[in-house]
Formats: structure tokens, sequence, C-alpha cells
């Protein structure tokens, strides 16, 4: 049987080259009006008993070619379990194989950067929340695409957090770890987050780039546009999605805000700041300070060891999402990066960092943020 490549599904992405006998050629498709590209996932049918090679041509070419080494691809064939596989760089070619372990016996493979999130599932997920006592779901606005921006709303504290990911669609590691918030801050037995939300009130956007993600994109929305780069002067067409939740941030105001992402080249999970803001104060500052390292006691999957470089003072871009939350509202604002390859002081050499760890740290840092909100 002849080996079929397709990646027409939501979130897709791959041009096939050519089939070569037991060699398959692919390319990854840049982000659409864009030059950014990384992220990829498709389906391979016609594989039963084949030993292949799948190689993308073009991996050096990509955003972040300092993300593939060391890098393992993943793979499932179900759609629900995804596992690593072996995977190679060497001349700007990626490399990896089929069969994979006991998955040798299937007729279809899924291969990605890393654990899908798809679009369907994030309705699931919304759908399922805003069925949950005391929360609230609404839409915000509206893509370039014409894709609603959902946000949910819970708990009846004083404080305001705002939770936000997938600015960066093809970091898909960012929606896992919203799925496990939400399962933590809803979960009838869990005491903590009870006393959490009678602290505080909060404004979930699970995903903030609908269209990126089922276009396959890497970076960027419809446009082309790299919203992490649009909050100093979001525009509607350019970045509706950042200006619908920056005016309903400026309607709530922000004390707590943490915008969730994915890197591709460190292999750790980590926090950055806002360092480097003209409004820095050393009191402001201490507060995500305490945050990170007390997140880095409280979780085997969290370090402070490695991570970004601090901007100098006055020097923070404004334009990226958690330096303008702190600059425009005094927020303790905060990036999480979470790894495409794995967690190094903490591997899993079957799953790599994986969606069950991203819920997993998603928990570690809400009991974290219970233990300190009183002081925000």
């Amino acid at each position: 049987m002849t080996v079929q490549i397709s990646a027409a599904f939501d979130s897709g992405n791959i041009r096939l080259i050519a089939i070569e006998d037991d060699r398959i050629d692919l390319e990854i498709v840049k982000d659409h009006e864009s030059d950014f590209y990384q992220w990829f996932h498709f389906r391979a049918a016609g594989i039963r008993g084949r030993a292949l090679t799948f190689r993308i041509l073009n991996a050096g070419g990509s955003a972040y070619p300092d993300g593939w080494p060391g890098y393992r691809a993943r793979i499932s064939t179900d759609r629900q379990a995804w596992t690593t596989v072996d995977t190679r760089y060497a001349g700007g070619v990626l490399e990896f194989d089929w069969p994979a372990s006991s998955d040798a016996d299937a007729d279809i493979a899924w291969f990605a950067y890393f654990a899908p999130y798809s679009m369907e599932r994030h309705h699931d997920l919304v759908g399922r929340m805003a069925a949950m006592p005391g929360v609230a779901a609404r839409q915000l606005g509206a893509t370039l695409d014409g894709r609603p921006l959902d946000c949910l709303t819970l708990g009846e504290g004083a404080k305001t957090v705002w939770l936000y990911a997938r600015q960066h669609p093809g970091e898909t590691m960012a929606e896992w770890w919203m799925e496990g918030a939400l399962d933590w801050l809803t979960d009838a037995d869990n005491a903590d987050a009870a006393a959490l939300r009678r602290k505080a009130t909060f404004h979930i956007v699970p995903n903030m780039n609908p269209d990126g993600s089922f276009r396959g994109h890497l970076r960027t929305n419809a446009a082309g546009v790299n919203l992490n780069r649009e909050w100093h002067d979001p525009t509607p067409e350019r970045s509706p999605e950042v200006l619908a939740v920056r005016n309903a941030m400026d309607q709530t105001g922000v004390t707590f805000a943490m915008d969730v992402h994915g890197d591709e080249a460190i292999p750790a999970n980590f926090l950055a700041g806002f360092e480097g803001i003209p409004g820095w104060t050393d009191a402001l500052g201490a507060k995500f300070y305490r945050f990170r390292d007390t997140l880095a006691e409280r979780s085997a999957l969290f370090q402070t060891r490695q991570g970004y470089a601090t901007a100098p003072a006055g020097k923070a871009n404004l334009s990226m999402s958690t330096n303008q939350l702190a600059e425009r509202f005094g927020a303790v604002a905060m990036t999480l990066e979470m790894p495409f390859k794995d967690h190094e002081d903490l591997p899993d050499p079957a799953t790599g960092w994986s969606p069950d760890r991203c819920r997993r740290l998603a928990h570690d840092c809400l009991a974290n943020l219970a233990a300190m909100i009183d002081d925000l």
C-alpha cells in the first residue's frame, strides 16, 4: 500500500515533498503572511508493516533551529496517548522513524511537534467548564476568521486574576496547562481552591489565538501577527484578540496575571517577569520573585536556574503582555514557559514533557498562588 500523508485537519501542518521507497520527505508550511514556522502535525496512513524514515527538510530554516538538538518528536496511533520517538537533527534536516516500539501494527499514526490541543477539545473544555457551578462563560470578541474568543470567570474575591494562554498557537502545552488550572479551580473537594475563589476572581482565556491554532501556525494569528508584540497598541485589523482581552482587563483591573507559553530551546519550566518596566518598584518585583521562588520550592516540575535574561532598567518591551500589564495596572505579571523538549531536572524518556505534566504544573502554580494571595 502507498503511504499517504495528510495535514488537512484542525491544527495540521505539513507539505509532502516526495516519497522514495521508505523515505518520506516533508516541509513545514510557514504561518500565513509570516516567515515563522516550526509547528508540524500530520498523519501517515498505509504504514502497517513498513519501516519508514520521515525527514523534515526545512527544519534548519525554522523560527528556532536551536530547538531541534535534543528534541524528540511526538507520535500517537489513537490521538489520545502521545509518546516520544527517537529523533535526529543534522545538516538542517530533522528525521524520525516508524515503527516506534509497539505501534508497529497500526495502519495510521499521527506525528506532531508537541501533543496537539485541537479547537474541538477547546470547545469541549469551554462547554464543560461553562456548565460547572459558579462559572460564567462569555465571548470577549471575534477573531479575524470569525472564531469566538472565550473567557471563563469564576470566584468572588476582591483580587483580580487573569490567566491567558496560546498567544503563540503552536505552544499547545499552554492549553494543556489551562485545562489543569480549570480542573483544579473547579474541584469541589479542593479546599485550597475554594479558599482561593473566595479571595480572588479569575478571568481565564484558555486560547488567545484560535485562528492560528486551527490553521496550524507556530506563532501568529490569521494576519501573520505575533500577538505578544501588540499589547501597547492592538487594533481590530491586526490584533482583535489582544484588543478584546486588554479592553476587558481595563474594565476589571489586574492584580495578578500569568501568560502561559512554550519555549523551543530551553529544557525546563521557568518564569519571566517584568524587570525593566518604567514603573518598576522593588516592592512589586519582590512579589514576583516570591511567587517564582516558592513555586520552585513547592514543585519538582519547576526550577529557577535556567530562563531568559532580564531587561535593563527602563528597557522593557511594553508591546509584550507581561510588561504591559505590570506597567499598566501595577500587576504582579509573569510569563510561564514550558519546554517542547523535556524537563531535564525530571525527565521522562517515554513521553517527554507531556500534557499530564502540564496539568500537574498548573495545580502547583495555583496552590502556590493560594498560599500568597493575601499579600498581593
